[in-house]
């Protein structure tokens, strides 16, 4: 399912896509907005995202911090 929306996108097709599976959505996105309880708590890069101490805390977890610095 990636590489097809992958292949979508390099279209110039611009994707909304919805999903807790934040690994996909690292792969696939070049802006990530993030809601928690129905508000935006970070905006930006997957890189941005996923230093993000708020967005560490609601969804990733402390272990996706110790996986990406080690």
């Amino acid at each position: 399912m990636i590489q097809l929306l992958k292949s979508i996108a390099q279209q110039g097709v611009t994707l909304l896509i919805i999903e807790h599976v934040m690994k996909a959505i690292m792969m696939l996105s070049h802006r990530i907005v993030v809601l928690h309880n129905g508000e935006i708590i970070a905006e930006g890069s997957p890189a941005e995202i996923g230093s993000n101490p708020k967005v560490i805390e609601a969804y990733l977890g402390e272990e996706y911090l110790h996986v990406t610095t080690h």
